[in-house]
């Protein structure tokens, strides 16, 4: 049966969006010095790996990486690494070939490895564990996905970092390792050379971060579009970013600090932590801040989390409550009374009016 015109226009809408974005983007940058790519991926899996994870983050880069859905590696390039003509079977029993037989590291931006059920920790090819090490001490970005950060701490690339975790693990990493950081609060946490996600759809998010840093926000918007990503209405870090604009600052420190608390509005970081996440004291952190940004830390991480509720009053439907829990206030009360102090107006009155003044 022939599509009707109404469908045909129906699909060239869908296209549309996509079709602006890949208009928005250059060609790879040829100059790269790795691989010609923007971005070059290396996957280690471990046995009974999550098939989820793979796919995530495969399909983050195949979207970024060519125009419309051709699924071409031109800006993003991935390959699976491990011992020759070998597979790994995921938990679901699916297995997927080894495409790389331990490549040099340095061609790569990030090595990602992504753990498996942890009984299955140590039945993994030596080699892999060495491949590792050898990434961590040429300089390239190590990424735990899932139980990955189980692999990383086992292989002692974990000490002086904070692992990102789901909290069914918590307990199990913090027996196997009593004596390193964990966080349970966010879907993935960028601590320098070392990123760890908790897994599931995490990882698109944090697949669509590593685009965007990479590659440029136009192609980390096609992934969040073509993946449909919506874990949370108002949530993914795109939406997030259109919220709270993009942070321009020259300080490194206020630049990594401010995405520290982008990444966790809902469950706000005390300051201190954030210091000792940057490699800095409180001290030194207020007064990168106030030189920057003419507030202290705690007045920045405070009209962010207000920002990021005004634009969900405005571009949401979700409830005052659930804005008030995901901006990481207590209670609605509490959040209406410093809402109505920063912006003159209640929540409730912000929204009615814009509510109105779009029907009129």
């Amino acid at each position: 049966m022939l599509p009707s015109d109404d469908s045909l226009a129906s699909d060239a809408s869908a296209h549309a969006p996509v079709d602006r974005l890949d208009a928005l983007s250059s060609a790879p940058d040829a100059s790269h010095p790795r691989s010609g790519a923007d971005l070059n991926v290396g996957i280690v899996l471990w046995p009974r790996f999550p098939l989820l994870s793979l796919g995530g983050l495969c399909d983050a880069l195949r979207h970024a990486a060519d125009r419309g859905d051709q699924s071409r590696q031109l800006r993003c390039l991935w390959t699976t690494i491990g011992a020759p003509n070998s597979t790994v079977e995921s938990s679901c029993g699916i297995a997927v070939p080894v495409r790389a037989a331990f490549p040099d590291v340095r061609q790569f931006d990030y090595i990602v490895a992504i753990g498996g059920l942890l009984p299955h920790l140590d039945q993994v090819d030596k080699r892999c564990w060495d491949y590792l090490r050898e990434a961590a001490q040429a300089g390239v970005p190590l990424v735990g996905i899932c139980t990955g950060s189980f692999v990383l701490a086992r292989a002692g690339l974990m000490e002086d970092h904070v692992a990102c975790l789901h909290s069914f693990h918590y307990d199990d990493y913090r027996n196997m390792f009593p004596g390193l950081r964990v966080m349970t609060h966010a879907d993935y946490l960028i601590d320098g050379e070392r990123i760890t996600c908790a897994g599931g759809i995490s990882v698109i998010e944090l697949a669509a971060r590593l685009v965007n840093l990479h590659c440029g926000p136009d192609r980390a918007s096609k992934v969040v579009h073509q993946m449909t990503v919506s874990r949370r209405a108002g949530s993914s870090f795109v939406e997030r970013r259109q919220a709270l604009g993009y942070l321009s600052v020259e300080d490194a420190t206020v630049r990594y600090a401010a995405l520290l608390m982008e990444e966790n509005l809902e469950a706000p970081l005390n300051i201190a932590v954030i210091a000792k996440m940057v490699g800095t004291s409180v001290r030194q952190l207020e007064r990168a801040f106030m030189a920057e940004m003419k507030v202290s830390p705690n007045e920045f991480y405070r009209r962010m989390r207000l920002r990021y509720a005004r634009w969900m009053l405005l571009n949401t439907s979700r409830k005052v409550t659930d804005i008030a829990y995901d901006c990481g206030f207590a209670d609605s009360a509490h959040f209406i009374r410093v809402f109505r102090e920063a912006y003159g107006v209640t929540p409730g009155k912000l929204r009615s009016s814009h509510t109105g003044a779009l029907a009129d």
